[in-house]
């Protein structure tokens, strides 16, 4: 959820959006506020039956009415922080919260739970580009680069809980490869994305990120998880380092 802000906030930076780059950073947060707390809500009784001790809602630390009325009031500010951008922005961000939300709603227990992540993390750039005083779509390796990470993320984020969600009855693709495997898709998806922004700039600098994405598919699921947030953010910030371009004008 920060993570993904923070870099939301740097790429709206560099892509010009200035002072504007504020209501983008309120704007992805109240939407990762909605996906986050919309699934703590939708998902309480599998976290109480997987013994998840980092859910405040399963460990009986909030109560789950009050989750839902918070998860409804950041949706509901994302839309005026998101229409601060300008309509066409607004409705391709909307676009990526309700893939995130199918994902929270079943696609995750569905050979398919890595779409929404695909599509959400590709539909982010656009968000800031067609924001800008002259909108536009991001060059198209950008966006594929996005989803690739968001790929990537989802196989490690969902890495360490697989034997529980297998217990569950929960099918999306990580639990039907297995914990191990998910390591190995993780890392490939994430040392692709890096591919693509090296490729497509023709600079070497990405490259750096193959080394925290090797360690995702070595490492033990938890510290993985971590190595693909840095994975994601050497890549962003050899994007911004490089000085590639942002946009199509």
């Amino acid at each position: 959820m920060v993570a993904v802000t923070a870099i939301c906030g740097l790429l709206a930076l560099v892509a010009g959006r200035g002072i504007g780059t504020v209501l983008v950073v309120l704007a992805v947060l109240a939407g990762q506020l909605f996906v986050g707390w919309s699934n703590d809500y939708l998902d309480r009784d599998l976290d109480l039956g997987s013994g998840r001790t980092d859910k405040p809602v399963a460990r009986g630390h909030l109560q789950p009415r009050r989750v839902l009325i918070a998860a409804i009031a950041a949706l509901v500010a994302a839309v005026p922080l998101s229409l601060a951008s300008g309509v066409p922005a607004t409705v391709v961000h909307l676009a990526a919260i309700g893939s995130a939300t199918a994902y929270n709603l079943g696609l995750k227990a569905t050979p398919l739970s890595a779409l929404p992540y695909a599509v959400s993390f590709s539909l982010l750039p656009a968000f800031i580009t067609l924001g800008l005083v002259h909108p536009h779509w991001p060059l198209a390796w950008i966006m594929g680069a996005a989803g690739l990470i968001g790929v990537g993320a989802h196989f490690a984020q969902a890495r360490p809980d697989v034997e529980g969600d297998r217990a569950q009855r929960i099918r999306g693709l990580p639990q039907l490869v297995g914990e191990t495997m998910s390591g190995i898709i993780s890392a490939l998806f994430l040392a692709a994305g890096a591919a693509v922004v090296a490729a497509a700039t023709r600079n070497p600098i990405p490259l750096v990120a193959f080394v925290p994405a090797v360690g995702v598919a070595i490492a033990k699921p938890r510290p993985a998880f971590w190595l693909t947030i840095a994975t994601a953010a050497i890549t962003v910030l050899a994007f911004v380092a490089i000085g590639a371009p942002y946009d199509q004008s």
